[in-house]
């Protein structure tokens, strides 16, 4: 997954959680629980869940082993778990 993260998250047409449309400007993030990118409604309501901040952890431990950078390297695909982030064209 972490190879595809960019090009599946940078211009994300639609939240993969609501089906909300997503244009340029619109911020987006990976989802913690299936990678997938989603709106920032739909992460409002995901941190919201019981169990997010175990998943939270889980999800950082899991990508810094997988691709071998700290989490808060703003090129790393476990950035932008947190960091919302934009089209750039």
């Amino acid at each position: 997954m972490e190879e595809k993260w960019e090009k599946q998250l940078a211009c994300a047409e639609s939240c993969q959680r609501c089906g909300k449309s997503l244009l340029n400007k619109d911020r987006r993030l990976l989802s913690v629980y299936d990678h997938e990118p989603i709106c920032m409604e739909c992460k409002n309501e995901e941190e919201k869940r019981s169990d997010y901040e175990d998943m939270s952890r889980q999800m950082i431990a899991t990508c810094m082993e997988t691709t071998s950078k700290p989490y808060g390297d703003p090129a790393s695909y476990c950035f932008h778990h947190f960091c919302p982030f934009k089209c750039k064209t």
